[in-house]
């Protein structure tokens, strides 16, 4: 049976106060590890690049992959007819038999006869139990022409076999190199209050080599950079070139990540050829060191 916790959205609550990510726990000493497999997904809210929607298609991708602990992006709730008013994070936990948890960025009004609020963000799926979540609303500028969409950061506190990973899944404008600056510090910061193990996938919609994204990479490691994939790429412009759409036929981007610090680290890691959005998947094996009964702050 899995669990439904609905993460409440908050605006980068947790204080810091000085904390320093490179800074853990007395770890239990060498070889103490624990393996977890990690997936980011940003699932189009279940559509393909030609907009056709299969939420089946999205969960069998899932559920092939063998990831045990998944972020997932652009996850409809009773958004609307584009994928048939359904809770997409209920229906693929009950699918997979998996753990959940939601944060909604957008949370708009009934449509007129609706019942629920209609909401789109993000989702963590995971076999193992989520001890705690929390969504956190980035900043989002109010720009007078072509707005943004809000964004946010999900955090869910996951206990893998007695360790209690910080896992996060986030997804970043799209727009404007200025508003994801803002949203990477904000990360660092709402991040940097935990010592525990920590992972963060996410659509950053921006290349390794953005400044923007360089003071992420300070405080977390770049599973395929690491690894030496830099050129496995995620996502490519559609025909016409438009903002925000792309293709999967022939990727040429990686803006998809899974980053890891305090004692998690990437052994192997790949990417999942797919049409079934119009992101490619990305799958990490993890080795996560042991801290005494992962309850470190």
């Amino acid at each position: 049976m899995f669990q439904r916790q609905i993460a409440a959205a908050s605006v980068a609550a947790l204080v810091v106060g000085g904390a320093v990510l490179g800074a853990g726990p007395a770890f239990a000493g060498p070889g103490k590890t624990t393996e977890v497999t990690a997936m980011s997904f940003n699932i189009h809210y279940g559509a393909d690049g030609a907009n056709v929607f299969d939420i089946e298609r999205t969960a069998s991708v899932i559920e092939d992959s063998g990831a045990e602990i998944i972020g997932l992006q652009e996850v409809d709730n009773h958004w609307g007819a584009r994928s048939d008013f359904l809770d997409e994070a209920e229906w693929l936990a009950d699918r997979l038999d998996m753990h959940v948890v939601y944060g909604a960025n957008l949370d708009e009004p009934p449509l007129p006869g609706g019942v629920d609020n209609r909401q789109y963000g993000n989702a963590i799926l995971s076999e193992y139990p989520i001890i705690s979540s929390e969504n956190h609303l980035l900043t989002n500028i109010e720009y007078e022409e072509r707005p943004t969409e809000q964004r946010g950061l999900l955090e869910a506190i996951v206990n893998v076999r007695g360790n209690h990973v910080a896992f996060y899944s986030t997804h970043l404008d799209f727009q404007r190199e200025e508003q994801r600056a803002l949203q990477v510090q904000e990360i660092v910061d709402i991040t940097g209050a935990s010592k525990r193990p920590a992972v963060i996938v996410g659509d950053l919609n921006a290349t390794p080599d953005a400044e923007e994204l360089q003071p992420l990479f300070s405080a977390f490691t770049d599973t395929f950079a690491a690894l030496g994939q830099n050129e496995d790429y995620t996502f490519g412009p559609d025909l016409e070139g438009l903002p925000g759409s792309g293709s999967v036929e022939n990727p040429s981007l990686r803006i998809d990540y899974i980053l890891t610090a305090r004692g998690a680290t990437a052994t192997s890691a790949n990417v999942i050829h797919t049409t079934a959005s119009d992101h490619l998947p990305i799958v990490a094996e993890l080795s996560i060191t042991k801290s005494p009964n992962g309850k470190v702050k």
